[in-house]
């Protein structure tokens, strides 16, 4: 169900106050051109470049920044600014294999070794330290601190995946799942606080792919599933109340933000880019499909 959408349009979040432009051609004048932004939006996500690859890419207030070349297949899950620095988790194939990657700035870094299967599925940082959680195959779910692997253990023998990382006053939140079984056919959301495990109610599918901690509020964006006709469901829990968000067909809620008073969550709805602001959805395109994986507002 966690299936990756094929998008020929780039996913466009313009949230643009003022715009001043002034030209005059063939005048020997001082041209001015006056943007101002506020606040300033940042998506991560892919497109398909001229060569008809999949590459990764980010967009600040709609332009957009492609983080690899060619014909390797990447992707850009997770966006995180902090001063003037731009932190980006995702996946780059590598010889047919992927691997967990940071950017930084545009600057790539390999987290995972290239032996096993890896992505890296988001990025917190917080004063000096970079957090990154996502997958090294072999070793199950990761938190990544600086570039240093730690697995993130779960109950029993159950496996897991870790699609998010949050930290607010020292505690390191992270959303995933837990698997009842190796072919990952049966999940249930949880969240690890400081290494602990502590789960909230879902039907038998369900995910829980993103984490934002504002005001000791604990808000979880991911999906869950209608036990009547499996409709897969774009949800969010406050502090374990579950929300459903506003949808046509099925969807999926990727990424959450808080933002003063207004909470934003990207994802998408019958396999088409959407952003939710305090519960009302808007179209990120015309109709063509695509997946929006992560929103940040500054």
């Amino acid at each position: 169900m966690r299936q990756r959408f094929f998008s020929k349009i780039a996913v466009v979040i313009m949230m643009i106050a003022t715009i001043v432009m002034t030209a005059c051609p063939y005048d020997n004048n001082i041209e001015t051109d006056t943007v101002t932004v506020s606040p300033n939006v940042y998506v991560a996500g892919y497109v398909y470049n001229d060569s008809h690859s999949k590459v990764a890419a980010i967009w600040k207030n709609g332009l957009r920044q492609d983080l690899t070349y060619g014909t390797n297949v990447s992707y850009a899950f997770s966006v995180f600014v902090s001063g003037n620095d731009v932190y980006v988790a995702g996946e780059t194939y590598n010889g047919g294999v992927q691997v967990a990657t940071l950017w930084k700035n545009g600057m790539q870094q390999d987290l995972s070794d290239g032996t096993g299967y890896g992505f890296a599925k988001s990025v917190f940082v917080s004063g000096s330290d970079v957090y990154v959680v996502g997958d090294d195959y072999g070793y199950g779910a990761m938190l990544w601190k600086n570039g240093v692997k730690q697995t993130l253990s779960t109950t029993g023998t159950r496996s897991a995946s870790a699609f998010s990382v949050f930290v607010s006053n020292n505690d390191v939140y992270v959303a995933g799942n837990s698997y009842y079984n190796y072919s990952h056919s049966y999940t249930t959301p949880i969240l690890w606080k400081n290494g602990t495990v502590q789960t909230f109610p879902a039907t038998g599918y369900a995910s829980a792919n993103s984490v934002f901690v504002s005001d000791n509020d604990v808000y979880v964006a991911g999906i869950d599933v209608d036990v009547d006709d499996l409709t897969i469901l774009p949800v969010l829990w406050k502090n374990g109340v579950r929300q459903t968000l506003p949808f046509t067909s099925s969807g999926e809620a990727k990424s959450v933000f808080v933002s003063g008073n207004d909470v934003y969550v990207a994802g998408e709805d019958n396999h088409k880019p959407v952003l939710w602001k305090n519960g009302v959805r808007q179209d990120l395109t015309d109709g063509s499909m695509g997946t929006a994986y992560s929103v940040f507002v500054k």
